[in-house]
């Protein structure tokens, strides 16, 4: 089937389809991201997995070894245990040659001369409109915005993405990519009805062959409801939407007592979840997760789930033009 999507988005990434793998920390690797590339849509590996710029470079060379296609690097700017050196990490990300940084956490501000200098394209992912319209203020070549749906961190402002598309649509110029609530080709259709020119989805690659994610928790992916999909942190500032497991059960008791930072932090260190995700201990991880996980029934490869989605939406779209036309 051709693909009658072309967008934008499709122009600056370079890319078949308006579809963008979202960024998931620990399991955006070369081979996921080079599998999205292969299968004509655009993912990013995620710097914050490699304690060095050199393993950056490294990653970044492997993925290239296994994809002729774009891809980008995410330079993650959430407040971190052990920070970064960024500009060490993008220097290495534009002498590999690069040229889409994506980031997300906090304005970008001091980054964008740096990223343009280096000749690369600036994709800024938020949760809010007032920081949609920052990125394009600053430079940005393209934005990302979530629903309050999205896996990972959503805007405390609790809008979803049905309301917050549209709303950013109208308030930017640059592409907008949306992402939250997303995983089909029913959800893909709708982001570019609301105006989008790019759909991202993570969650829903979080269940395919290619990522690294542990059988165990794969498998509870594809048996859950979207109630599964819960928020925690919210009382110390920083929700993060995840998989209902034990452990977060019992964070969120501790929050609903008054817990502290302190007293939150053992419980959820990213390396200790880690740990518990590598080794397929479904109740002690902390896996970033999306109210769509009640939408996932199977584990396909990368290059089936997009297949599927952008087909599946060229169908919508035909089904939409015979209601629409009155031949329904």
């Amino acid at each position: 089937m051709a693909n009658k999507f072309k967008t934008r988005v499709t122009e600056i990434l370079g890319v078949e389809h308006p579809l963008i793998m979202g960024t998931m920390q620990g399991h955006s690797t070369a081979e996921l991201v080079a599998a999205a590339a292969n299968a004509g849509a655009f993912a990013c590996i995620a710097s914050t997995m490699f304690n060095t710029s050199q393993a950056l470079r490294e990653e970044i060379r492997k993925a290239k070894s296994l994809t002729d296609k774009p891809f980008g690097v995410n330079i993650n700017l959430f407040p971190m245990i052990r920070p970064q050196n960024t500009d060490e990490y993008i220097d290495a990300v534009l002498e590999e040659g690069v040229t889409v940084i994506e980031t997300a956490g906090r304005s970008p501000e001091e980054l964008v001369d740096h990223i343009k200098k280096g000749n690369a394209k600036l994709m800024h992912k938020c949760a809010r409109l007032r920081d949609a319209r920052k990125a394009e203020s600053l430079g940005a070549d393209l934005v990302e915005i979530v629903g309050f749906e999205c896996g990972g961190h959503p805007s405390r402002e609790g809008i979803g993405g049905l309301v917050l598309i549209p709303q950013v649509v109208d308030a930017v110029q640059i592409p907008v990519i949306a992402g939250g609530g997303i995983a089909d080709a029913r959800g893909f259709v709708a982001a570019l009805a609301l105006g989008a020119e790019g759909v991202l989805m993570g969650t829903r690659f979080l269940a395919s062959r290619e990522c690294l994610l542990h059988l165990n928790l794969k498998s509870r992916l594809v048996d859950v409801m979207s109630t599964e999909s819960t928020l925690v942190l919210g009382t110390i500032g920083d929700p993060i939407r995840v998989l209902r497991t034990e452990l977060v059960s019992k964070v969120q008791e501790l929050e609903e007592k008054g817990a502290t930072l302190e007293d939150l932090l053992p419980l959820v260190a990213g390396e200790k979840s880690r740990e518990a995700m590598s080794a397929g201990d479904v109740d002690n991880s902390l896996l970033p997760c999306g109210q769509v996980v009640g939408m996932i029934r199977d584990i396909p490869t990368v290059k089936e789930l997009i297949d599927s989605i952008i087909n599946g939406a060229i169908a919508v779209q035909e089904r939409l033009s015979n209601t629409l036309s009155g031949n329904g």
